[in-house]
């Protein structure tokens, strides 16, 4: 492996690093020698965990280097062993504040993490690393117990208490053998995660829990998740030490809220009642047993006396809180100094506390460990914990110093009592038997902690070495720090490793219907907002390839917003172009949900999927979407917390409060500040989804208005902000994200629709090279509730567009003929059909010369794209112009209409069913009989979005056919063809174009058949050189397609249409009226096959480009070699 040398410190990588790895690492080695806390940001694909891994083991080597060079100085007395080698390559402590004088005190690695999940990735990616350090991975019983009675219980805190009791006992049998299987060698030399240490447990029989805290004395680096860390009871229970240690917090983005809620509590009225009856319960068992003659309970060490005042402390307790008068919807707000207060109603104070808890415990082991009894104690275990939050420590003595001491201990607290309006919607106690006391109603007591800083100082207190924050979404750092109330003195904000052309991001201000899109409180739930974001939706999820994440602000948000689009039918439309998933509220489906848009994505046949999910919730925070499966993210709004929440109020006036006092030396944020800063953290969470590594790419669209300002454009992670666009109109940036989608995908040619990505965990990118993602395994998963509340979620080629019957018959009369350079096109459908069939039959044989032409296509590409960055004109590739039909169209129109028909088959059906329409039309060619050709077409009539396609049969259907194929149709689905008795002569019978009358030329078209035509001074209204016959069908076709507009935009946007083909024709200014039509015809899906129409009108030496973003909005497939080297003549 390379090995490189930052402040002093040999460091081996898997590869060579980046420039950015290089800086995080030195900043993470600069805490770690001068022994000062540090906070770190570096973007998600950087390899930061890889990173802060190989930096920190490379410096304890270091350091143990150090200590071996001083002790063989000592033994040499002076005298060099090797006069050749310098020293410092023993490892001098270059840079150390100090330098341990034993192995032992060789600083341990404490790494936490939110989840579990989360830790076995970091434990992967150690295995990738040359270091083999001793480490271990704290869990809980509910992970790493296998006892059989045991797991059975579903409390927590009975499975503790049990396992105690069967661990002093000793008759567990897994623990029994914990101390001889404690030394194995493969346990202590092998890297394990939570996972494999089961496996190993129940491979020798050896308690996986108790082996874990075995592991941790001799352990180098233990992995824990940070609540172990944070809440001094876990941490007390897990018996971490952590003096002297390093601690690192990774995804420390969550650690403000988790530092919060480790030294907060609420006390529940049915807890207070449980405990109550768990206590009468247990005196009334023993007055019963001992007739009133014994003193304590058997198995009860606790004097019955006490538990008698226990119960009457929690009853004295009950009535405290129930004597205030809290409003339902408001609540009673104290200082947290209050609680002492509100305790020493119940006889509870500093005094009497460890003889209290002391008993709590001895009562809930007592109950827990009786045989084939279940008794909750969930309640006695609340006010167990609660003591031991409230009273931490010891008190002085003296009345002036204890009242400083109370004071210092809920400066940081608020205590909140409030009305219990849950009515016990969920079932809280799995003891079926509890009485109905247990379910009483009342006012919960609340002591919020508002101050993450009160946990962190408490870890500064107990001796660490030093404390390293890290995360993908830290920004702004100097906000987040000072809400941690520890000093930060090594600091970064650290760049990405991709290039700008790999990463689009537009805050999308407008719909394309020119409605202003806002999450706003007044806004959120206007129809006209909700339906621009639908609109905005379906015209990202044509363009956007493959996997697209739509993140909402909130659950209730994003279900209001489903339930308007599904009744006004946005989500139909939608899921026409990809299927949509939905994230669920609970745990459940989630893997079902996930797995299903994984299957759609890689679906070679699907145009990928859409996972609707909000912010803050498990998709953002910790999924990997890798290449494929994130190659878009739509945030539809801030995701600020919810105001009325009384925590989050009393947050905003908790921060107030601290900035009035104004105290020396400490900074606080206003409330308001802290507020904002919540939402765009929660916004940078779910941006971090689209880039995973360094060949990554993808587009980034901020719909909500509210974006556009630079206040908010300055929260943004600092990779994101100097790549951010504005537009002015919808068109511009869907031409701009066609465009980047088209380079991307062309200079980075990644291996598309691979395997799923395991969806528990997020996988690292830390790896030079993009890596495959793991196997899922080919479950076949179900979507869920939410998701099938949506119409469709079939994963198929159908792409179904409610367009008008009329305008979808006339869909080989809206274009003009193609010019006489298409000789290279199928001059038949039938030809058509066949030369598709050839290709597939020689698809291993053209598989040989694939590479050179490839290459040679790559090399015009590679030069186009050059002369693009210096600043020349770039040719885009582009898809043939669709033709138009008349009855007079020459050979190569009709070869056009051909091919423009074989390609409408394909994007409108499944690839069976199309099979089923080659079979039928070969048919009708070797056998001309109709009858067969209707049969074995008659499924395109059992939906009405299909009957376009069986009447577009009608235009090759032969000539002594046609009546019987139009009454057919007319017969089955209410229209008729067109037929009328010219359509059954021959071609020789047929009269000769002159004679056509040149007075059924419309004037009306004459405003948009001019457009090709800039310097028309000859040949009339539309001529382009042609004879006066050649002009008659199109014009006709032009007066048609000003009627659709008409009809379709109304008078005001057919006055907007018009407006912007004057100016184009004026101007030829193609931007500015591509912007106007795209905003004009995407609104609606009826309206789409009008933007197709409309190629008639642009001009030649912009047909690529419009021919481009009609494919890309489209979705259809990429041209094959030879149809862009007859693009390449053509132009």
């Amino acid at each position: 492996m390379p090995s490189f040398h930052l402040h002093g410190v040999t460091v081996q990588f898997p590869f060579a690093p980046y420039e950015c790895q290089k800086d995080y690492m030195r900043k993470v080695i600069q805490c770690l020698q001068t022994k000062v806390n540090g906070v770190l940001e570096s973007p998600t694909g950087t390899g930061k965990t890889l990173c802060l891994l190989c930096a920190t083991l490379a410096w304890r080597d270091h350091t143990k280097d150090a200590i071996s060079q001083q002790k063989i100085a000592e033994r040499l007395d002076g005298k060099e062993m090797f006069p050749s080698i310098p020293l410092p390559s023993w490892g001098q402590a270059n840079g150390d504040v100090s330098t341990p004088t034993s192995y032992s005190d060789v600083p341990k690695i404490i790494y936490a993490s939110r989840t579990h999940s989360q830790l076995t990735q970091v434990v992967s990616e150690l295995r990738n690393t040359s270091y083999k350090p001793k480490v271990c991975v704290l869990g809980s019983r509910d992970q790493l117990c296998i006892n059989p009675e045991v797991m059975r219980q579903e409390n927590h805190h009975v499975k503790v208490h049990m396992c105690r009791g069967k661990v002093s006992t000793r008759s567990c049998v897994f623990y029994n053998n914990v101390e001889e299987k404690s030394t194995d060698r493969e346990l202590v030399n092998t890297i394990m995660d939570v996972e494999d240490l089961v496996k190993f447990g129940n491979k020798h029989r050896s308690c996986p829990y108790y082996l874990s805290r075995s592991l941790k004395q001799q352990a180098d680096v233990i992995f824990t998740p940070y609540n172990y860390l944070l809440d001094p009871k876990s941490r007390r229970a897990h018996q971490i030490e952590l003096a002297g240690s390093v601690v690192i917090f990774d995804e420390a983005h969550n650690l403000e809220k988790t530092c919060e809620q480790s030294t907060s509590f609420e006390l529940m009225p049915y807890d207070l009642a449980s405990a109550i009856s768990a206590l009468t319960r247990l005196l009334a068992e023993q007055a019963t047993e001992a007739g009133l003659e014994e003193s304590s309970v058997q198995g009860l060490k606790a004097n019955i006396e006490n538990v008698a005042k226990i119960k009457e402390m929690c009853l004295k307790l009950e009535a405290a809180l129930d004597s205030f008068e809290a409003a339902a919807d408001k609540g009673i707000t104290k200082p947290g100094i209050f609680i002492y207060e509100l305790l020493e109603r119940a006889s509870l104070n500093y005094d009497n506390k460890a003889a209290v808890f002391e008993t709590l415990e001895q009562i809930i082991g007592s109950l827990a460990g009786q045989a084939g009894i279940f008794h909750n104690t969930s309640g006695l275990q609340k006010l167990s914990d609660m003591i031991q939050l409230v009273f931490p420590g010891n008190v002085p003595s003296s009345k002036l110093d204890r009242q400083k001491k109370l004071e210092e201990n809920t400066a940081s607290f608020k205590v909140h009592i409030h009305q219990d309006t849950s009515s016990q919607k969920k079932q809280k106690s799995s003891d079926l038997w509890a009485s109905s006391s247990t379910k009483k109603t009342g006012n919960i007591l609340s002591y919020w902690c508002f101050s993450p800083g009160f946990s962190m100082q408490d870890l500064v207190n107990q001796g660490v070495h030093c404390i390293i924050l890290t995360s993908g979404t830290l920004s702004p750092l100097s906000s987040f720090t000072s809400e941690m109330r520890i000093k930060f003195p090594v600091s970064l904000e650290n760049g990405h490793v991709i290039e700008r052309d790999q990463i689009f991001v537009s805050v999308i201000e407008r719909g394309p219907d020119e409605v202003p899109l806002s999450s706003a409180f007044d806004r959120r739930f206007v129809p006209e907002n909700l339906s621009s974001l639908g609109n905005t939706v379906v015209n990202l999820s044509r363009i956007i390839p493959h996997g697209l994440l739509l993140f909402f602000p909130s659950f209730f948000l994003m279900e209001k917003t489903l339930e308007f689009w599904r009744d006004n039918g946005h989500a139909s439309r939608i899921e026409s172009v990809k299927p949509m998933f939905v994230e669920p509220k609970g745990k459940g489906n989630f893997t079902e949900t996930i797995g299903g848009y994984y299957d759609a994505v890689n679906d070679s046949k699907s145009r990928g999927g859409i996972f609707a999910a909000v912010c803050r919730g498990k998709a953002s925070e910790g999924l990997d979407f890798a290449n494929t499966f994130g190659r878009g993210v739509i945030i539809t709004g801030l995701p600020f917390p919810p105001k009325l929440d009384p925590r989050v109020l009393l947050k905003m006036q908790f921060l107030d409060e601290m900035n009035q006092k104004k105290i020396p030396g400490m900074k606080f944020l206003s409330g308001r500040e802290w507020y904002r800063e919540q939402a765009f953290r929660a916004v940078n969470q779910a941006i971090g989804r689209v880039i995973r590594h360094k060949e990554d790419y993808g587009a980034i669209f901020l719909c909500d208005q509210r974006f556009k300002s630079r206040e908010a454009q300055l929260q943004l992670p600092s990779w994101v902000r100097p790549n951010v666009r504005l537009y002015e109109n919808f068109g511009n940036m869907v031409r701009d994200v066609c465009q980047f989608f088209r380079v991307a995908h062309k200079m980075r040619p990644m291996l598309e629709k691979t395997t799923a990505p395991e969806p528990a965990s997020e996988c690292s990118a830390s790896t030079r090279q993009s890596s495959s993602p793991r196997s899922c395994g080919s479950t076949s998963y179900l979507h869920t509730q939410k998701a099938k509340m949506l119409d469709s979620h079939t994963n198929t080629l159908k792409r179904r567009r409610p367009d008008e019957d009329a305008a979808v018959a006339s869909i080989f009369k809206q274009y003009q003929s193609q010019s006489a350079k298409t000789a290279r096109k199928a001059g038949s459908l039938f030809d058509a059909l066949d030369r598709a069939e050839n290709r597939r039959e020689a698809n291993g044989a053209l598989e040989e010369q694939k590479p050179s032409q490839l290459s040679t296509l790559s090399l015009q590409y590679d030069k186009r794209l050059e002369e693009m960055m210096n600043g020349g004109k770039r040719k885009i590739k582009v898809v043939h112009e669709q033709p138009s039909f008349s009855r007079g169209a020459s050979g190569d129109g009709k070869k056009a209409i051909a091919k423009y028909f074989l390609g409408e088959m394909k994007s409108s059906l499944s690839q069976v069913n199309f099979e089923r329409i080659r079979r039928a039309l070969h048919s009708y060619k070797d056998t001309d009989n109709v009858d067969i050709l209707l049969s074995e077409t008659s499924f395109l009539t059992d939906d009405p979005h299909t009957y376009s396609l069986l009447r577009g049969l009608y235009n090759f259907v032969r000539p002594h056919h046609k009546k019987t194929f139009d009454e057919k149709c007319q017969e089955v689905t209410g229209a008729g063809c067109g037929y009328k008795p010219e359509h059954s002569e021959s071609k020789a019978e047929m009269p000769h174009a002159a004679d056509v009358n040149p007075s059924r030329i419309s004037a009306s078209s004459s405003s948009l058949a001019s457009t090709n035509a800039p310097n028309n001074k000859q040949g009339g209204v539309g001529n382009l050189g042609g004879s006066q016959a050649d002009i008659t069908p199109k014009c006709e076709v032009q007066a048609v397609f000003l009627a659709d507009v008409k009809k379709a935009l109304g008078p005001e946007g057919s006055a907007r249409l018009c407006q912007a083909v004057q100016s184009y024709r004026t101007t030829d200014n193609y931007d500015n009226m591509v912007s106007v039509v795209v905003a004009l015809f995407t609104e609606k899906d009826e309206n789409f096959s009008l933007l197709c129409r409309l190629a008639s009108i642009i001009r030649p030496h912009h047909k690529r480009q419009y021919k481009e973003m009609l494919r890309a909005l489209m979705g259809g497939p990429a041209e094959t070699a030879a149809e862009q080297n007859h693009l390449n003549d053509s132009e």
